[in-house]
């Protein structure tokens, strides 16, 4: 079956640095097939905002979809009237004065006892002693798991995050992350047996939401708050660190730090795909795209786009249409918790600057990596 544009990609090129072989696949069309993926790739904003604005010609429901292997049915992994339905409990709890009033204090506080466990730290990592509890902690209370140890939520994201990543790259649903799906079941039905705990979880389940179908919806936004807010905040202050100008910047004027997040979303998402199946045949920005066909929709490539974004392998916090980029996805599918994780990194770096201005690299900083979710191993700083 003929399938052009086409060009040969190694996976292990998209875990390392995806950004030049995005560039070599956009000379030859803004949509590419790639036969390792075995499926199209979009490598322009426009490509990918068409095909995910656009749900009855690329669906998120099909069998062959990563995450609904995991999880089941859910607001990520249904379209139309079926997502409506999964997703209307949680809207109003996840709106942006919603999220403002209910997490702004618990957050600061989190935040402010994160901090001091860095101070007392030997080698303080702005990774594994912040962004990853912060997020972890930020999603516990929304989702009615604050009765958990945190290490028992993190437990369940890594797993969630290493068995989408093994069935993105074709293997099966490994064994724990289907444990961490049914422990996450049985959780959400046990919170919900409780008085009502304030939880956006208690607040979807008042809204109508039925327990079965709000538990892969709790499984989706763990894995997808907890990864993204602890990737936004972890890779902020990769770029920020890694560009000593735009630190010091950022320190003195508090304003620009909000650019910066943005610039950083730009520049390197947390997560780096959405997928996408072919309702019907298709012509996508000239490629004949056929009906079943996979549609890898590259948010990395997508906001490095030339032809949107001046410079785009340049981080620049003064850039002024930094806000976009498509790291929280477009249409139907936007993120529901961008606000939240949002809200997270950008007071996570407000206080950590107020509480050590003087921070800077422990030496030259592990790359940001990862196939689907990237992020850099650690964040080592020193805190001045």
């Amino acid at each position: 079956m003929n399938r052009t544009p086409q060009a040969h990609v190694p996976l292990d090129l998209l875990t390392a640095d995806p950004h030049p072989v995005w560039a070599r696949l956009r000379e030859l069309g803004e949509v590419v097939w790639v036969p390792e993926i075995d499926g199209w790739v979009t490598v322009t904003r426009a490509a990918a905002a068409a095909v995910m604005r656009d749900a009855r010609s690329f669906t998120v429901d099909d069998p062959r979809f990563s995450t609904s292997r995991i999880v089941g049915a859910s607001m990520l992994s249904t379209d139309g009237a079926a997502h409506t339905a999964h997703r209307r409990p949680w809207a109003d709890g996840f709106r942006p004065v919603a999220v403002r009033d209910r997490f702004t204090e618990a957050l600061r506080q989190e935040i402010d006892r994160l901090l001091d466990d860095l101070a007392e730290a030997a080698e303080p990592d702005l990774r594994t002693g912040l962004a990853a509890p912060l997020a972890t902690a930020a999603m516990a209370q929304a989702l009615g798991l604050s009765g958990l140890e945190v290490g028992q939520v993190l437990d369940w994201y890594r797993a969630m995050v290493a068995g989408v990543d093994e069935v993105t790259r074709g293997g099966e649903p490994p064994a724990a992350a289907l444990r961490a799906m049914a422990g996450i079941r049985h959780h959400v039905a046990h919170a919900l047996s409780e008085p009502a705990s304030g939880s956006v979880l208690s607040d979807a389940a008042a809204a109508g939401g039925d327990p079965a179908v709000l538990a892969a919806d709790v499984a989706v936004l763990l894995f997808g708050g907890v990864d993204t807010a602890e990737s936004m905040t972890a890779i902020a202050a990769h770029h920020l660190l890694s560009h000593p100008d735009a630190l010091r910047a950022v320190a003195a004027d508090p304003a620009l730090l909000p650019g910066a997040v943005q610039e950083s979303l730009r520049l390197e998402p947390a997560a780096t795909r959405v997928d996408r199946y072919a309702t019907a045949d298709v012509e996508l920005a000239g490629a004949a795209v056929r009906a079943g066909d996979l549609v890898v929709v590259s948010l990395s490539a997508a906001n490095r786009d030339p032809a949107v974004f001046d410079d785009p392998d340049t981080f620049d916090i003064h850039r002024e249409n930094a806000d976009q980029h498509l790291s929280f996805a477009i249409g139907p599918h936007y993120c529901l918790g961008v606000h939240l994780t949002t809200l997270q990194t950008t007071l996570a770096l407000t206080l950590l600057l107020e509480r050590f201005p003087g921070i800077r690299a422990a030496g030259p900083l592990p790359p940001v990596q990862g196939f689907v979710f990237r992020k850099p191993l650690a964040v080592p700083v020193l805190l001045g």
